[in-house]
Parts: structure tokens; sequence; C-alpha cells
């Protein structure tokens, strides 16, 4: 008998997962994987990704603008919300489909093979920074480590496969292989560092139970999915709207004119690792505002701090993974991608 009852958790969990990869599977191919493609091969013949979600970026500016900030607020969400529905579904999914000791095995840990495990899971979802996050929540809330959750949300945005490729052909190959290298040290580097200093090493799951799915009833997996999906609309949409037209309104401010002798030097890197830790954009959006400002006379420096910050975080990103890591976390994360946004500057004048 209690065999058979084990055969059919067993069984019952097998539906569970593969329903959950199907959904998944689909959300990415549909958002990202399919229209990437196209997008590749209009890249190759174009040299071009579209045009800079910054309107006249690196030119003279009205500061600081309302105005500014209702359409860039628009433009980003037309350009993110069937990502960010996708992220929040699978985000929501992973707390109540996947067992909790499955996420423990290979996610909960503190050591570098977790680091790897989390950075080689955000490769393949090329998502932007925001559009992780939620992702990012629903895996913390089933236990996995800060150092596999960071890494997973930093390897989004920084070695996307699809970015990598526009960049490419965009921009040119040496800009691709720097971001790859930098990239990948700035995943395992940050992940890491934020794990060892984080007070908890885990985030403790509502009610002090570890969810197994295969123990709910059908009933109890319904409301415990709702919970778990309107929560993270809860603690992601308001933040995520506010922010985002700040930024806007303050755009002119934080890329600022370069033709005024901005253009290169170590204050350029310096403001340009700033704005590019604090600005939010879209995936792959870091390529024609670079691709602007380059051609405006942006140097090697500043550019290549703006390549390695500008994807990585945000203050949106940032503010949406405070329901799961301290404000300390997130605080060495934004220290940290600047740092390296500054040695990618220094490292950038001599090879790029």
């Amino acid at each position: 008998m209690d065999s058979q009852v084990s055969n059919n958790k067993n069984k019952q969990q097998i539906i569970f997962a593969v329903l959950f990869f199907a959904i998944f599977i689909a959300g990415i191919f549909y958002v990202k994987w399919y229209p990437y493609y196209g997008k590749a091969i209009t890249a190759a013949s174009t040299h071009s990704v579209g045009d800079s979600i910054i309107a006249g970026v690196g030119a003279k500016s009205a500061g600081v603008s309302l105005q500014n900030g209702f359409t860039f607020t628009i433009t980003y969400f037309l350009s993110v919300w069937k990502a960010l529905a996708v992220a929040i579904i699978v985000g929501s999914l992973v707390q109540v489909l996947i067992p909790v000791r499955w996420v423990r095995r290979y996610l909960g840990g503190t050591k570098l093979r977790n680091t790897l495990i989390g950075t080689l899971m955000g490769v393949p979802t090329m998502m932007c920074t925001c559009c992780s996050a939620p992702v990012t929540v629903g895996l913390s809330k089933s236990k996995a480590s800060v150092n596999s959750i960071m890494a997973f949300f930093l390897a989004n945005p920084l070695l996307n496969p699809a970015t990598l490729i526009f960049m490419g052909l965009v921009l040119g190959w040496k800009y691709t292989i720097f971001r790859i290298v930098f990239g990948i040290l700035m995943v395992i580097s940050i992940a890491t560092l934020v794990g060892k200093l984080s007070t908890k090493k885990q985030v403790e799951v509502n009610e002090g139970s570890e969810f197994d799915p295969v123990n709910e009833n059908s009933e109890a997996l319904w409301k415990r999915w709702w919970k778990a999906f309107y929560t993270l609309i809860i603690d992601s949409i308001p933040a995520y709207v506010v922010i985002v037209f700040l930024l806007g309104t303050f755009e002119g401010v934080l890329f600022p004119a370069i033709q005024g002798g901005l253009s290169g030097g170590w204050l350029a890197v310096l403001l340009f690792a700033l704005v590019g830790t604090i600005f939010v954009v879209p995936t792959a959006g870091e390529i024609p505002i670079i691709q602007a400002l380059m051609a405006l006379g942006l140097t090697a420096g500043p550019t290549a701090a703006l390549l390695m910050t500008l994807p990585a975080v945000s203050i949106v990103s940032l503010a949406l993974l405070k329901p799961v890591l301290s404000w300390k976390s997130l605080g060495i994360t934004a220290a940290s991608v600047f740092a390296f946004g500054l040695v990618a500057g220094l490292v950038g004048v001599f090879v790029l």
C-alpha cells in the first residue's frame, strides 16, 4: 500500500513538473526565442536593433520633464509587458509546482556549484533585469540560496545569448567578447560576495512549511498558486510603474549632453557607471543607447562602463527584489555592479 501511494505521488510530481516546464518553455519561446530569431536576422542586415528607448540620448535636453517620464513609461512597458507577464506567471508557478526539496538540492547550497547552476539557468531565459526579478523572488521563496538566485538574476541580462549576438552584429564582436568575459566575472563574483555577506543564506517559506505539491489537493494547489501570483503582482507592479516614471522624468539629467567634453576621461567613466547602475532598459536596450552615444563621440572607457552596468541592474529591479533580500544585500549588489563598471571602463580603454 505504501509503495502504491509513493508511486502515485511520484507520478503526480512528474505531472506537475512537466506542466511547469511546458508553460515555462512556451512562454519563453513566445516572448524571447522566436522574436529574437527574427530580430537577429534584421540586425545582421541593418546593423541596428532599433531606436534608443531614450529619445535624443546624449544630445541637449530640457532636463527634468514629466512629459518625458510619461513617454518613457509607456514606451518601456510596451517593450516589456509580455515578458513581465510570463515572468510573474513563472515566478508564481515555481512556488507551487516544483517541490522545495528539488530547488534546495540544486540551488539551496552556498557553494560555487550552486552559483554556477544559477548562472546556467539564467542564460537561456534571456530576461531583462526587471523581468528576471519576479522569477528570482519565486525561487527565493522556494528556498534557493542567496548566491544561487543572485547568479540567476544577473546572468539573465548580462549573458543573454540573443543580446550578445545583437551586440556583435551592431557594435562589433570585440564588444561581445568583452561582455562575455566581464559578464561571467560579474555574475560569479557578485553572487558569491552577496551570498557570503548576506545575513540569511536562504529565504524562509511563509507559514514555516516546505511545500510539496504532491501532498496538496487540487483546490489547495489552485489557492496557493493564486496567492503566490497576486502577491508577486502587488509586490512588483506599483513600485515598477512609479520608479520607471521617475527615471524617465530624470532621464535628461541622468544622460546629459556629451558634446561638451564629457565624452571621455575618468569623470565620464564614473558618470556612466553610476547612470548604468541606476537606469532601467528592456532586453538589449543598452545597444541602441551605446550606438547613439558612440556616434556622438563617446570613447571606449565610458562605453565599456555603460556596456556592463546598464543591463545588469537598476533601481527598479533591485526594488522588486526587496521582498526577499535585505537592504544590505541590495546595496552590496548595486555597489558591486558600479565597481565593476569602473573596472570595465579602465580595461575598455585598452581593449575596445
